[in-house]
């Protein structure tokens, strides 16, 4: 998050019966060129039997919370309400290789000098940011 140092994540005793994120759901245009776009960013797949204006993307592993692309219209706003953090052992090489997928760099006048994370948005706008996860 802008202004924000990278904090690693540390384990939290979970209670039963405790709710959890379970998919973060974005909304698309194109969900076949966002589909692509996502799977190949996060190394997610995608589940079997989802209708034509909605899939769900699962990480690959199994571990972390899934990503829906729900196909409606819906105007951007910036600055948007929300946006993923997206956490990387080599930014630069993360940011290069969304970049050769169809990402796109954003330019924030406000972003400090020392920020660790790179603001990037996904073929239809959507941003995100990539925030060096390495230290």
């Amino acid at each position: 998050m802008p202004g924000q140092t990278f904090v690693p994540h540390r384990p939290v005793t979970r209670l039963p019966g405790m709710i959890r994120i379970g998919s973060v759901v974005l909304r698309v245009e194109d969900l076949a060129r966002q589909k692509a776009f996502w799977m190949a960013a996060l190394d997610y797949v995608d589940r079997e039997g989802d209708d034509d204006d909605f899939a769900l993307l699962r990480p690959r592993d199994g571990t972390g919370p899934n990503l829906s692309l729900d196909e409606h219209a819906a105007p951007a706003s910036l600055p948007p309400r929300i946006h993923l953090d997206l956490y990387a052992e080599d930014q630069d090489a993360e940011i290069e290789r969304l970049l050769a997928l169809g990402a796109r760099r954003v330019e924030w006048a406000k972003r400090p000098a020392d920020a660790d994370y790179v603001i990037l948005e996904d073929p239809e706008g959507n941003r995100f940011c990539v925030v060096d996860a390495s230290g």
